[in-house]
């Protein structure tokens, strides 16, 4: 059974201004930097594909918080690994560590795309070139469903500007979860962090394209449902559960140590 692995410090940009510790958002970047690194030792990379017309894209994400998340300038292993391969599809799962504990768990859904069609390709090469460890950290890959919404929580409007473009010229997966999290208010985030999160990406949208993120209530408490739509049409759609922070500790109360 084969898993790929690579290890990060947690960067400044990367860090919870509320708690100085990782934000569980970034958490996701982490993650696709380490798909892509594992990619690319089976010469399978964005830069690979792009030779043959096709590229990668990612549509669901389902994730976890099992336990502390590290501070800044702290060392987090993303461990993942190819856990089921069909014709069309490849599903990741994995697992995220600080000091030697699983803090962040969950699965992934890829698909390769053709540049022309737009639609997805055989994943025929993939079969050939990885090995599928059928190891599941949050069981079955279960479609992702929204829960059932209640009353409107908050909404926001945003045009896509240049910072918000990945590789491929189309909205980096980081900026959908980045809006639905500014729909929760600064002071109810000082006093919780997120438990679970879970995305469906829709649609590709580009430059200069508007989005409207409206985030509901649903029956749970803390848990909530954010639509995000262009033109009324969705292109991403978020669930986030929400906990209250029981760790009271500072990045002041924590010896850092730094790398010379």
């Amino acid at each position: 059974m084969q898993k790929y692995s690579h290890t990060y410090s947690v960067i400044l940009d990367n860090m919870d201004l509320f708690h100085y510790r990782l934000r569980p958002i970034s958490a996701i970047m982490y993650l696709q930097d380490a798909f892509a690194r594992y990619t690319a030792t089976k010469k399978m990379a964005a830069y690979d594909l792009f030779a043959t017309n096709q590229y990668w894209i990612i549509t669901e994400i389902n994730m976890e918080f099992t336990d502390v998340l590290p501070y800044w300038s702290e060392e987090i292993k993303v461990e993942i690994w190819i856990s089921e391969l069909s014709k069309l599809k490849v599903f990741t799962d994995f697992n995220i560590y600080y000091n030697d504990k699983i803090f962040a768990k969950g699965n992934a859904l890829w698909f390769i795309i053709d540049r022309k069609t737009k639609r997805p390709a055989k994943t025929d090469t993939a079969a050939e070139r990885f090995e599928v460890c059928n190891e599941l950290t949050l069981g079955n890959h279960n479609k992702f469903i929204l829960p059932e919404t209640k009353e409107k929580y908050n909404e926001l409007t945003h045009k896509i500007n240049l910072s918000d473009l990945d590789f491929n010229k189309h909205v980096n997966n980081k900026s959908y979860i980045n809006l639905a999290e500014m729909t929760i208010p600064d002071e109810f985030k000082k006093n919780h962090t997120i438990k679970q999160l879970r995305v469906s990406f829709n649609k590709e949208t580009f430059l200069d394209d508007v989005l409207n993120c409206t985030t509901y209530k649903t029956d749970t408490e803390n848990l909530y449902v954010h639509k995000i739509e262009k033109d009324g049409v969705s292109v991403c759609d978020i669930s986030t559960l929400w906990q209250e922070k029981t760790d009271t500790s500072t990045i002041v109360d924590y010896p850092l140590k730094i790398k010379e």
